[in-house]
């Protein structure tokens, strides 16, 4: 099993807050880890996955049931499956503290963010904390899967298929499954068809700017419902909305948000790319390799931060900008192996007064290029991170 980088984070969580809540899309590691974390405490745990309806039976008097369990972990999977558990949860949490268990009774994880879950979760509130876990990020995994992780994206049973065939029917039919069972409970009047064929045209306008309007015409559907689907597949987390930079500037700026399709591995399976040669020959590869960086970048430095980008109208554009307390990154993505930094670039980051700059770029080699800007290879991107995180970049 891989070190997922969130085990020991979710253990710290544990030992502060009574809940913790792990988020994130199905199938991206949440019960391998979760399951880790119960093997290592033995008889103190037990996992209960609601998706299977003897687990879910012994729900139906959640109260007695879970008082049956003081003194051990419990977790509880797919636990957007009964919403109605949260204020046996609260009373259950109270109960524990009162006797003196301050912390680590539930991990609960869920396939639909905290947006999707607040009614249910208020409940908690002062008793829980929240934790998004992604597909393999770069940093937990080796130079040749990163390589492979273009194509085939993060998701474990994807990224370690025995080849590009596999990975490719694998994600095909997780599509469905996200589009029949995860949309579809959610959201029961949502027409699947229609939410496929949004999806693929996200996929062909991969980083656009977001426009409604036109889309909601090719799918003969009005911009309202365009924009409800649109939010629910970001509460997926399979869909990431890009706002724009909301700085002061004179500047006329952009003001609608880009949009991605957050997983590459999917983005490539809704345009059929089946492998790296019909890739970098598909007119979808820029915005691909684009997304696929900003996607890590984001998932790596996690919810702390603040993720925008800068286009004027004029055309001087950032790709990314990261934000947290008195830093301000400013990054540009070229595909290029030997790319140089555009005058709308080094614009923006004056307009926007970055503290650092970064090229990344698909060539071999990272190096600085003046001016506190730095080019960086897609490779080096998680040791660049550490390096900054750790104040020495």
């Amino acid at each position: 099993m891989f070190d997922r980088s969130a085990r020991l984070d979710i253990e710290s969580r544990l030992s502060f807050f009574p809940a913790v809540a792990v988020l994130g899309p199905r199938q991206c590691g949440k019960t391998t880890l979760a399951r880790a974390i119960v093997d290592s405490r033995g008889a103190q745990a037990t996992y209960l996955d609601l998706e299977r309806p003897d687990d879910l039976a012994l729900l139906t008097d959640a109260p007695m049931y879970l008082k049956s369990l003081t003194g051990k972990l419990v977790v509880i999977d797919e636990v957007q499956r009964a919403p109605e558990l949260f204020k046996s949860l609260r009373v259950e949490i109270d109960d524990r503290r009162r006797a003196g268990e301050k912390a680590g009774h539930f991990l609960l994880l869920g396939s639909a963010s905290r947006e999707l879950l607040r009614q249910s979760s208020e409940s908690l509130a002062g008793r829980i904390d929240f934790l998004e876990l992604t597909p393999f990020r770069w940093d937990e995994i080796d130079s040749d899967l990163r390589r492979a992780s273009w194509l085939r994206g993060g998701f474990p049973e994807s990224l370690l298929a025995p080849d590009h065939a596999m990975s490719l029917r694998w994600r095909k039919a997780y599509l469905s499954q996200v589009i029949e069972r995860d949309a579809a409970f959610f959201a029961p009047r949502v027409p699947g068809p229609t939410l496929r064929r949004l999806l693929s045209m996200l996929a062909y306008d991969q980083g656009g700017l977001l426009n409604a309007s036109r889309l909601a015409q090719s799918l003969a559907i009005s911009a309202q419902s365009v924009n409800r689907y649109l939010e629910l597949m970001i509460e997926l987390f399979h869909v990431r909305s890009l706002a724009p930079w909301r700085g002061q500037t004179a500047k006329r700026l952009t003001k609608s948000p880009k949009i991605f399709v957050r997983d590459s591995g999917l983005l490539h399976a809704l345009v059929d790319i089946v492998d790296d040669d019909m890739l970098l020959r598909h007119p979808v590869v820029g915005a691909s390799f684009e997304g696929f960086v900003i996607e890590h970048i984001a998932n790596m430095l996690g919810s702390q931060w603040q993720y925008s980008f800068y286009r004027t109208q004029h055309g001087a554009e950032i790709d990314l900008i990261c934000e947290h307390a008195d830093q301000r990154m400013a990054i540009e993505v070229k595909r290029s192996s030997r790319p140089v930094p555009s005058a709308g670039f080094y614009e923006g980051c004056e307009v926007i007064q970055a503290t650092h700059r970064w090229l990344v770029h698909a060539g071999e080699k990272s190096a600085e290029l003046g001016a506190a800007t730095w080019s960086v290879t897609w490779r080096d991107v998680p040791e660049q991170l550490s390096l900054l995180r750790a104040g020495r970049r």
